[in-house]
């Protein structure tokens, strides 16, 4: 888990790197996780308004909860949230939009004809797939991992050169994803990303959100 200077470190970084790419996008996302962020309240909480949250959940009565909670939660901090491969629980729950696997691609072009002013986003491994998401009329990608990620331990990183590489040539707003944090968050400066989404890096300690610095700024 971060500490409140680390995620205010990353939300800075996170600020600069979306002005520089002239992104209207929320410039910092968190992802929730079952497994390294199994209750994400505190932590959305913790955000800079703004920002944007990707709820994530493998079972379906989960997700449900989790997005009954973010409702409350995002209205309170003006954030923006989105529902990770189950669109039809953030047209039940009112999300701002749906994230989906690099897989559905095909899916996430079906639902922006149907649902063209949600927020789309798309996750993606290689450049390729950020020309595909392009043909999928979304809105921004999500690339993993650009470092080692306790999420997906022991798969090859693309490291902050390819990475920025292909946030550089894409046509389409870049989130850095895996293993983001305050740290490494400074190898990938520039005008290459939009923006930085992270699970630990922006994970809260127990009773530390009201120390956190991140969280009184805009982003």
């Amino acid at each position: 888990m971060a500490d409140s200077l680390a995620r205010a470190q990353l939300a800075r970084v996170a600020k600069t790197l979306a002005h520089a790419r002239r992104s209207s996008l929320p410039a910092l996302a968190l992802m929730t996780d079952d497994d390294r962020l199994a209750d994400p309240r505190e932590a959305v909480l913790a955000l800079p308004r703004g920002s944007l949250v990707v709820l994530r959940a493998r079972e379906k009565e989960r997700r449900s909860a989790l997005a009954a909670k973010l409702i409350r939660l995002a209205r309170q901090r003006d954030l923006k949230w989105i529902v990770a491969d189950d669109p039809e629980l953030a047209v039940r729950a009112g999300a701002h939009g749906a994230h989906f696997a690099e897989s559905k691609m095909a899916l996430a072009a079906s639902w922006r004809l149907r649902r063209p002013g949600w927020l789309i986003t798309c996750a993606a491994h290689s450049f390729d797939a950020c020309l595909r998401a392009k043909r999928a009329a979304v809105d921004a990608v999500l690339l993993s991992p650009v470092f080692p990620t306790g999420s997906h331990p022991g798969r090859p990183a693309l490291g902050s050169l390819r990475a920025r590489s292909i946030a550089r040539e894409s046509a389409l707003p870049v989130y850095a994803l895996g293993g983001v944090n305050e740290r490494t968050a400074r190898q990938l400066a520039g005008g290459d990303f939009a923006g930085l989404a992270a699970i630990s890096g922006l994970a809260v300690r127990f009773r530390d959100r009201d120390r956190c610095a991140c969280g009184t700024s805009n982003v």
